[in-house]
């Protein structure tokens, strides 16, 4: 185990969820911070209080909807674009790609980190599956990390777990994290960018989820645990029933 401490990029997804669980195994202190930035999908934050709970992390959120929103741009942030469809400014991309997002996440991470003695960021960005977002790939990382650690005067780390998983691989990962709750607490993650309960199951986002649940061979614990809790209220109704 690194005897550091770790902070983990926390947005309540499949992906940040794993990486919390990752972290847990190999830093002897993990926090949580969950940037807020006026997405669609802001039901994933109510993911990410439930997760920490479950991991027994603290968890920090900051608001920075007003700068995401201003700036635009983006599927996941204006509600009438189609979040399937290409991005208005450069149609080689997703609608739901947001400019500079995962920059200024690691950037508001790394400050936040500062104070604190945090010089290990955590975050689940990935360029095997992925949508394509120019902000998830591994150069953008490496060049993010050293502008940091010169901007800040001291030597951050940005650790990227699941850079070269496909989607089945990080499946697999959570499922088979013995020591930790990390399959539990993917029954309560968040992926759907319509931000529907339960998950659409027709965006971007649902599709490549589906995809890495089907290719390793099991059952997402987030529609597991949708069917049995349906199941239930179907059967307290029916029993209420003269």
């Amino acid at each position: 185990m690194i005897m550091r401490k770790g902070l983990v990029l926390l947005s309540g997804g499949q992906d940040s969820t794993t990486c919390l669980f990752w972290a847990l195994q190999n830093f002897h202190e993990v926090s949580a911070l969950n940037i807020l930035y006026g997405q669609r999908h802001s039901v994933e934050a109510q993911a990410a209080r439930k997760i920490v709970n479950i991991a027994g992390v603290d968890l920090h959120e900051i608001h920075a909807d007003q700068i995401f929103k201003a700036l635009g741009n983006s599927g996941l942030i204006e509600t009438d674009s189609d979040i399937s469809s290409q991005h208005k400014t450069d149609p080689s991309l997703p609608a739901s790609f947001v400019p500079g997002r995962n920059i200024m996440f690691l950037t508001i991470a790394a400050a936040c980190g500062y104070s604190r003695g945090i010089n290990d960021i955590i975050t689940g960005v990935c360029q095997t599956d992925y949508s394509g977002y120019p902000d998830c790939q591994d150069n953008t990382i490496k060049s993010v990390q050293v502008s940091l650690s010169l901007g800040l005067g001291k030597d951050i780390t940005i650790h990227t777990p699941l850079m070269w998983m496909t989607k089945a691989e990080t499946v697999l990962m959570a499922k088979n994290d013995l020591v930790s709750n990390c399959w539990k607490a993917m029954a309560f993650s968040h992926t759907c960018y319509e931000g529907k309960i339960p998950p659409c199951g027709k965006c971007p986002a649902c599709k490549l989820r589906a995809k890495g649940f089907d290719e390793a061979g099991l059952v997402d614990p987030l529609i597991s645990r949708l069917a049995l809790e349906s199941s239930e209220t179907f059967s307290h109704l029916m029993s209420r029933i003269p």
